[in-house]
């Protein structure tokens, strides 16, 4: 790519990442404006923002790439805005978890960042659609979701992995797991007390592979349902995620399919999607 192909839209969350990740894009954008690309460097202020700013650039002519700074919450959004774009994006790594960036092979080094950009090298990436709401990584239903429905009451900026540990330990306490049913392509896939993940992508928070067969790029969506009814079951389950056993334990379910629907009879089982709160139950989740 050359500073004659077109301008370059830098999209940055402020709030997101500690000292030395908000470095990352600073030094990126350095780079550019040294090699002599225009860059137009615009700061999100509320959720939902980003979407607004990366459909602005995948719609001008004179943008030739758009770059991302921020979490999981932000790739999202960006993701959402250039949906149906063939305009290229490159991810800065800036947030807690950064799992697509770290599926895409990105890390927080400036070394990298620029390697990327002078190979040029692109990938198409599914989004999925979860009651309307596009998502880049992963849904997950119950305990887990009610953990970031915990965190994100108490945020007030950035987060990191210590802002989880109180909630976890509430909901390990608290939850009670009730019923949820969950079809995969039309088919009835489980119904009982358990946990649901649904994604596109292998990697989900603290290293875990959770959706261990994930491709973002084959048109299918990753199921995985643990039947889980007890804290007993959930350290169990967890340990054997931790192992990388999990797909082949009995009590497991995980299948592909290009569609998805996830419902309960108890309000209580809420939705997370790519580490935020999701949608209301029942939902509708497609490629």
């Amino acid at each position: 790519m050359r500073p004659e192909d077109g301008t370059v839209a830098m999209i940055v969350n402020p709030k997101s990442g500690h000292g030395g990740r908000k470095v990352l894009w600073r030094g990126l954008h350095r780079y550019l404006t040294g090699r002599g690309f225009e860059v137009s460097l615009q700061f999100t202020e509320s959720p939902g923002q980003g979407t607004h700013l990366a459909q602005v650039a995948a719609r001008d002519d004179r943008c030739c790439l758009v770059l991302a700074a921020g979490g999981d919450g932000t790739a999202r959004e960006a993701s959402q805005g250039m949906a149906g774009s063939t305009k290229p994006l490159l991810l800065i790594p800036s947030g807690t978890e950064n799992l697509l960036a770290s599926e895409l092979g990105l890390d927080d080094r400036l070394s990298t960042l620029i390697a990327t950009f002078e190979g040029g090298f692109t990938r198409p990436l599914d989004l999925g659609v979860i009651n309307d709401q596009c998502f880049a990584c992963v849904a997950g239903f119950g305990f887990d979701a009610q953990v970031v429905r915990r965190v994100s009451r108490r945020r007030r900026d950035h987060i990191d992995y210590y802002d989880y540990v109180d909630p976890m330990w509430q909901t390990f306490w608290s939850y009670r797991f009730p019923p949820i049913r969950v079809e995969v392509d039309g088919r009835e896939v489980f119904h009982g007390r358990g946990l649901v993940f649904v994604g596109n992508i292998s990697r989900y928070a603290m290293g875990l592979h959770l959706l261990q067969n994930a491709d973002f790029g084959d048109g299918l969506l990753d199921v995985c349902v643990f039947r889980c009814a007890s804290r007993f079951h959930l350290v169990k389950h967890s340990a054997m995620t931790v192992f990388k056993r999990h797909t082949g334990c009995r009590d497991v379910v995980y299948c592909q399919g290009r569609a998805a629907r996830v419902q309960a009879d108890a309000s209580k089982v809420v939705c997370e999607v790519d580490g935020d709160p999701g949608p209301s139950l029942p939902c509708e989740i497609w490629i």
